[in-house]
């Protein structure tokens, strides 16, 4: 009797379960890009892993294996689309200090900027895609490894701002503790 073929393995799942310290960055990129393909809504589908999974990818990924991912503009969209949708998740209104404030976004620059908006109000945090307020409390423009470095744990603002990785403009004293308003899943 013969045996039956296998299915390749869920792209995803192998995503969950691996850890990047393991593996090149050719091959997570490789991977990243079969689960792209995979996605039934035409791009990288990172809702599936738990928050742990998809912290673990990112914050145990090096800068060269994250540069990599971060050079195919598919799979840099996709993964700062799938952290702007788990901030609501994780925002910390107990933290604030202000009941109302609004987050413009600037990640990477010339053609390859994208503009995410957090409004923080009534005890929730909504974030959508574009710029939609004229005037926010506090505009944020950085490189999206550092905003990866920043979400996953991997760096802290104060030291962007020092090291002059990051452009504000508006509350600074809001933004260098607006991480503070976020649980960091751990890996």
């Amino acid at each position: 009797m013969a045996a039956l073929p296998q299915s390749p393995p869920d792209p995803i799942a192998t995503l969950g379960s691996v850890d990047p310290r393991s593996i090149d960055k050719a091959e997570l990129v490789r991977l990243l890009r079969a689960a792209s393909e995979t996605a039934t809504s035409g791009g990288l589908d990172l809702s599936s892993l738990t928050p742990e999974q998809f912290a673990r990818l990112i914050s145990r990924s090096s800068v060269d294996q994250l540069n990599a991912v971060l050079a195919e503009p598919a799979l840099r969209e996709s993964i700062l689309d799938e952290i702007f949708r788990r901030m609501g998740e994780h925002y910390q209104p107990e933290h604030a200090k202000r009941s109302h404030a609004v987050v413009n976004w600037r990640i990477g620059k010339g053609d390859d900027l994208l503009h995410f908006e957090c409004v923080l109000a009534d005890g929730r945090c909504q974030v959508t895609k574009g710029a939609q307020h004229a005037s926010p409390t506090v505009t944020i423009t950085m490189t999206p490894l550092d905003f990866l470095q920043l979400t996953s744990g991997n760096t802290t603002a104060p030291k962007l701002v020092m090291a002059r990785r990051v452009r504000l403009a508006g509350d600074i004293g809001f933004a260098v503790n607006l991480p503070k308003l976020f649980q960091i899943p751990k890996a």
